[in-house]
């Protein structure tokens, strides 16, 4: 896979760099691919039930509200996802499990890790367009990730 820096390097002007808040929790240090967008706070149950359905190599985006306050993505979550065919996750909240998510074959950034779950209420959205570190998000958007930051683009990058 291209580095996010080449990506940026090769589509200068059609890329967009997600501000550098977050921190790679998973085993897998680069991944990309189409993404599905879930928009929650404190509350992961879209999150679980979209790790149960098939992945396709596609990137779930959390809009978790930037919440430190309890995790959004455990390992056993993480496990469903990658059984699932599932590339990674970008979470704009924590995750919790970070010594078994780093063992997983599966990428997972996050702003920080925090041991306490989230409470399951079935409250949340997928599919819809979410905004956070700085770059506006939609279903189908291009992600690609790894230790040099997170990029987005509206067209299929070559990576």
């Amino acid at each position: 896979m291209k580095s996010t820096p080449d990506l940026c390097d090769d589509y200068a002007g059609g890329i967009a760099a997600l501000d550098p808040v977050f921190t790679n929790y998973g085993g897998r240090n680069a991944f990309s691919g189409l993404c599905v967008t879930v928009k929650c706070f404190e509350d992961n149950s879209k999150v679980k039930a979209l790790a149960g359905t098939p992945g396709l190599n596609r990137v779930m985006v959390v809009d978790g509200g930037g919440s430190l306050r309890c995790a959004l993505l455990g390992d056993m979550i993480a496990a469903t996802a990658l059984a699932n065919g599932w590339a990674g996750f970008v979470i704009y909240g924590s995750v919790r499990d970070v010594d078994v998510l780093a063992a997983m074959d599966i990428g997972v950034q996050a702003l920080a890790a925090h041991p306490i779950k989230t409470e399951k209420k079935g409250i949340g959205e997928v599919d819809v367009t979410v905004t956070f570190a700085g770059v506006t998000i939609h279903p189908g958007d291009f992600l690609a990730a790894d230790n040099n930051g997170i990029v987005v683009s509206p067209i299929p990058l070559d990576v």
